[in-house]
C-alpha cells in the first residue's frame, strides 16, 4: 500500500500553502472560490483525510460514532445494518469496535473500550448489550439491551415478555402440552424475561412446567448442543422446544436429526431474534422477531440528539415483537 496522504502532499499538488489547505478543509473563511474548487479536487483526487486524533485535538469532535460490542456475532450484526442505514442521514460516520479478544473477562468490558476510544476517537456510542451501564459520564452513550435492563442512560431493547408469551402460546395452540425451555445466559435480563413470558403463557393456559424440561443454553448454537441433547433423550421427552434465541433453537433442530427426530413432524422448535440464520435452517425456523435493524436505528437517533445536549434523550425505547411462523412447528404428534 502507498504511504498515507498528508495535507502537505494536497498543498504541493494544489499549489497552495498547508494553511490554506486547513482553511478549506476546515471551511474557514479567507480563501478565494477557485482556490478553494481547487483544493476539493485535489483531495478527492488523492484520497486525503484528516487523521481523527489530529481533527479531535483541534475541535473536540470527531464526527464519528462508536459501536461497541462484546463480539461480532449474528444479532450484533444486524444492529450494525441499522445502524448503517440510520447514520447516513445525521452526518456521522461509524466506528464498530470489539475490544474483548484479549482482555481475559466478559465483564466490563464496555468500560475499556470507551476508555481506548472516547475523547480521541469517537463522539458517542452505541453499547450493544453492555454487562454495566455505569460508564463515564463526558462520553454520550445509548445502550441496546443492556444485561440489566434500563438503568439510567438511555437504552432501546425489545419487549422479550410478550414475545415469549407469543411463542408458547403458537405451541400450545397446535396442541403441545409438554413443551420444553432452552433459556439463554443466566446473567441477561432479556433471558430473564423470555423464561418469564413461557412460564406465564403456561400459567394461564393451566399447563405445569415441568423442571426436567427446563434448560439452560447459554445463548450460543456450541453451548446448547449438550441440553439440547438431554431434553430429547428423556424417556416423555417434550413435543415441543421454545428456545430463548434462534442459534439454540438451530442447534435444537441438530440435535433432533442426531436423534432420529423430524422437525416438525415429531418435534415443534421455536425460536428468538429472526436472524438471518433462521429463515436458511433446515427447515425454516419459526421464531420470535425483534425489529433488530431498528433497535439500531433508534440508538443512533437518540445518540445523535444526546450529543447536542438534548437531555430528553435520556429515554427508554421498547420496541414490540411478533410471531414470525415458517416451517419448524406443526400440530402435535
Amino acid at each position: 500500500m502507498s504511504e498515507r496522504v498528508t495535507i502537505t502532499d494536497v498543498a504541493r499538488s494544489a499549489g497552495v500553502s498547508v494553511a490554506t489547505v486547513s482553511k478549506v478543509i476546515n471551511g474557514r473563511y479567507g480563501v478565494a472560490a477557485a482556490t478553494s474548487e481547487r483544493v476539493q479536487e485535489v483531495i478527492s483526487r488523492l484520497g486525503y483525510e484528516s487523521s481523527l486524533v489530529a481533527r479531535s485535538l483541534r475541535s473536540r469532535r470527531t464526527n464519528v460514532i462508536g459501536i461497541l460490542v462484546a463480539e461480532f456475532e449474528p444479532f450484533s450484526a444486524e444492529i450494525l445494518k441499522g445502524v448503517s442505514a440510520a447514520v447516513a442521514a445525521t452526518g456521522y460516520d461509524v466506528l464498530a469496535y470489539s475490544g474483548t479478544a484479549h482482555a481475559g473477562s466478559d465483564v466490563g468490558w464496555e468500560r475499556r473500550s470507551l476508555s481506548r476510544l472516547s475523547g480521541t476517537l469517537i463522539d458517542g456510542a452505541v453499547i450493544v448489550t453492555p454487562t454495566v451501564v455505569e460508564v463515564r459520564d463526558d462520553v454520550p452513550v445509548v445502550a441496546i439491551d443492556p444485561h440489566e435492563g434500563p438503568a439510567g442512560i438511555a437504552t432501546v431493547d425489545a419487549d422479550n415478555d410478550a414475545g415469549a408469551v407469543l411463542a408458547t402460546e403458537h405451541l400450545i395452540a397446535l396442541g403441545h402440552r409438554r413443551i420444553a425451555f432452552l433459556g439463554g445466559r443466566t446473567d441477561l435480563e432479556s433471558s430473564r424475561l423470555r423464561e418469564e413470558g413461557f412460564r406465564s403463557a403456561m400459567a394461564a393456559a393451566g399447563l405445569p412446567v415441568d423442571p426436567r424440561l427446563v434448560r439452560v443454553g447459554g445463548y450460543r448454537r456450541e453451548s446448547a448442543d449438550q441440553p439440547a441433547h438431554e431434553l430429547l433423550g428423556l424417556a416423555d421427552r417434550p413435543t415441543a422446544v421454545f428456545a430463548a434465541n434462534d442459534l439454540m433453537a438451530i442447534a435444537t433442530i441438530d440435535a433432533a436429526r442426531d436423534v432420529g427426530l423430524r422437525v416438525p413432524e415429531d418435534l415443534s422448535v421455536v425460536g428468538f431474534d429472526d436472524v438471518p440464520e433462521a429463515v436458511a435452517a433446515t427447515p425454516p425456523l419459526t421464531t420470535v422477531a425483534q425489529p433488530i435493524q431498528q433497535m439500531g436505528a433508534e440508538a443512533v437517533g437518540l445518540l445523535v440528539r444526546l450529543i447536542a445536549g438534548d437531555d430528553t434523550a435520556r429515554a427508554h425505547v421498547r420496541l414490540p415483537t411478533r410471531l414470525v411462523e415458517r416451517g419448524s412447528t406443526a400440530p402435535a404428534p
